[in-house]
């Protein structure tokens, strides 16, 4: 199995990708520290990655405390010895142009997208030196890439995660970490419902319409994304870092 005798640490494990991103790394053989805001949820997650053999843990707290980042890779170590892999997946959107975002919204988005992701690699990178390696895999978006209409906040989060990967990659290179970044397209996510409901429109046209603008004429599926994740995460990808895999339908490449 690709990530056997790993500890992966997946952020926003509750739902949707990251939920998906969770069966997948226990499938692989990973054991497994999962984190998010929803115990119940959480919880959830925990019992079907534990259905598949794996080891599982699952802490609930907030990224955009300034304290937490630092706990939860701490506590990782503690209970599980080491740290072999960070998944950056917690994210959250506000919807709007420049002119809309509030104060409020934007320093939210910061929190989550930006700084809890510098956060959380800042400790990782700590660990992973004295350990020999690792690797980091960051989760931003096609609208990392490009830009996307009404989400001025959240293509600004996601293009600083495109960043962040380019230059952690090179410098921890000689440390044997690699860091590379997964960037997603629509994926049938309770994000993406929510944004379909914002227009007006039920689940199933809201994925009919968003599909019909994809290349590949339809939206993705959250264990695809995952599938990606695991690759990045284990040996399969040893002599990839720096990246920015597109798994977007072909949305980027039009």
């Amino acid at each position: 199995m690709q990530l056997e005798g790993k500890v992966v640490l997946v952020t926003g494990a509750t739902s949707g990708i990251g939920a998906a991103i969770a069966d997948a790394c226990a499938a692989a053989g990973a054991t497994l520290m999962l984190t998010g805001r929803s115990a119940e949820r959480g919880n959830l997650v925990l019992k079907r990655a534990q259905a598949h053999g794996a080891q599982a843990q699952f802490l609930a707290g907030n990224l955009s405390a300034p304290h937490w980042p630092d706990e939860v890779v701490a506590e990782t170590v503690r209970r599980l010895g080491r740290l072999d892999t960070l998944i950056n997946n917690a994210g959250i959107i506000y919807r709007g142009t420049v002119a809309d975002c509030s104060d409020v919204e934007w320093d939210d988005i910061v929190a989550v997208n930006m700084t809890a992701v510098f956060r959380l690699s800042r400790a990782a990178v700590r660990r992973m030196r004295t350990q020999g390696g690792g690797t980091i895999v960051n989760i931003s978006s096609d609208w990392g890439l490009v830009g996307g209409r009404n989400a001025f906040a959240y293509c600004a989060s996601k293009g600083a995660v495109v960043q962040m990967t380019r230059a952690m990659a090179v410098d921890h290179a000689k440390d044997n970490i690699r860091v590379n970044c997964v960037c997603p397209g629509d994926v049938d996510t309770p994000m993406l419902a929510s944004g379909i409901a914002k227009r007006g429109m039920t689940h199933e046209d809201g994925l009919k319409y968003l599909g019909d603008q994809v290349p590949l004429s339809r939206v993705a599926r959250p264990e695809e994304i995952a599938h990606a994740v695991v690759f990045l995460a284990g040996n399969d990808s040893s002599y990839m870092t720096g990246a920015m895999l597109a798994v977007d339908g072909g949305n980027t490449a039009t």
